[in-house]
């Protein structure tokens, strides 16, 4: 079981955490900038008049979504964020403990301790096997038609 920090370790540990995941969030918006400006430069000498330039850069701007993957990770870390800001961050979202810092040096944005994560995990895996059981029964069982018509 992990130590309790003290107050003000515990101040200081946050605001490290904060930084770095202020960071990890400036990354990913300037890794999104550079693709969207990489995207701009390659179709700027297509022929096209300004007004299409205009209205295409537009489109292109709307439409232009980070990656499923960034999102969600942008997500969690605004989310971690503000579990700062309402001192809710590191306590686990399952059982209610205080989830060890060096988890939260590795995954920042976490909202689980190990052992919840794990159990999740195992629940997740369990769930998937009853899934694909099912499946295979179905493709290997009679169809609804076939049973009515019986």
């Amino acid at each position: 079981m992990a130590k309790k920090a003290s107050p003000a370790n515990r101040k200081k540990f946050l605001a490290e955490q904060e930084t770095a995941l202020l960071e990890m969030k400036r990354k990913l918006l300037a890794e999104a900038e550079a693709e969207l400006r990489a995207e701009r430069e390659g179709n700027k000498d297509e022929g096209m008049d300004t007004y299409d330039l205009a209205s295409e850069e537009r489109d292109r701007e709307i439409s232009f979504i980070l990656s499923d993957r960034d999102r969600l990770k942008s997500q969690q870390i605004d989310d971690a964020l503000a579990r700062i800001a309402d001192a809710s961050y590191g306590v686990c979202e399952a059982c209610g403990l205080e989830i060890a810092e060096e988890r939260l040096r590795a995954l920042p944005f976490t909202r689980l301790c190990r052992d919840c994560q794990q159990d999740q995990e195992r629940e997740a895996r369990s769930q998937r096997r009853v899934d694909e059981g099912r499946n295979v029964y179905r493709k290997l069982g009679t169809s609804d038609s076939d049973e009515e018509s019986a």
